[in-house]
């Protein structure tokens, strides 16, 4: 596995890995909010790393990527800094893969790239919407909204038993302490100011979702408190031709939870297409 810096919009350095194999068909990992590229640990490791390039960003803000004070708030700098790694890497037509916040960078990329460059999208717990568009839907889980307010605080414990309670949320059916001191670690070095200016947006890019041509397969737990199932019905709505894969008994990272089956089907979309 090689890790590398990318010039992404405004010139903030993006940390990236990339892993694999070099001339497979590649996968672009976009994790979600106050996480990094180590949440796709059961992916970058796993048999898909024999068939094929595999490449997960740290988004701005997260992991070892800059993290400015104030540049989260234009969908086109999103949109940029995926094209940056998809340029800058060479990329020949990647899978997007996006978890919950991931879903608003890859429809933002889509607003201002199109699709021609990518192969298609796997929405995981994944959104459309940010802000008053994305409550007003009732998209979002009760127990998540309750711990947003924690994950703004500059205090220490305040700030950490939040980001507990998030983990939680995410992967319900429990860790092991190794897993969970590895998320937490995850978590707090994302400071304060990027989870408000990642969560301080307004965005409806359901116009743009809607017109996706592309394969889109939509991956969802059944017991998602933070996306709720509402959220992948809805864009199941929008794209017809989507397909969907729920997991029973798991939360909001089936990816994790869930490894072997998600990787799976992960595995037969991208020699699909």
């Amino acid at each position: 596995m090689e890790t590398l810096m990318v010039t992404g919009d405004g010139g903030i350095r993006l940390h990236v890995r990339d892993a694999g194999k070099r001339a497979g068909k590649s996968i672009v990992f976009i994790h979600g909010l106050s996480q990094c590229s180590l949440a796709w640990s059961k992916q970058l490791n796993s048999d898909l790393a024999d068939s094929f390039r595999l490449v997960a960003m740290d988004i701005r803000g997260h992991g070892l990527s800059d993290k400015p004070r104030d540049a989260y708030g234009d969908s086109r700098v999103w949109a940029n800094d995926v094209h940056a790694v998809i340029r800058q890497l060479e990329l020949a037509k990647p899978l997007l893969v996006g978890w919950s916040y991931g879903g608003a960078i890859m429809s933002d990329y889509v607003a201002y790239h199109g699709e021609d460059e990518i192969a298609g999208t796997n929405w995981i717990g994944a959104v459309s919407r940010l802000g008053e568009p994305l409550v007003s839907g009732g998209f979002l889980g009760e127990q998540f909204l309750a711990v947003v307010p924690g994950l703004f605080s500059e205090d220490v414990e305040e700030s950490v038993s939040a980001l507990d309670r998030l983990i939680d949320l995410c992967i319900p059916s429990g860790l092991s302490a190794e897993e969970r001191y590895l998320l937490l670690g995850i978590n707090v070095v994302v400071p304060p100011h990027v989870r408000q200016g990642l969560l301080s947006r307004n965005l409806d890019n359901d116009s743009v979702v809607g017109k996706m041509s592309k394969p889109m397969l939509l991956s969802w737990g059944e017991e998602d408190a933070v996306v709720l199932p509402a959220m992948r019905d809805h864009i199941a709505e929008l794209v017809q031709h989507a397909e969907v894969a729920t997991y029973p008994g798991v939360g909001h990272a089936p990816f994790w939870e869930a490894s072997e089956r998600f990787n799976r089907e992960l595995r037969d979309l991208r020699e699909a297409i």
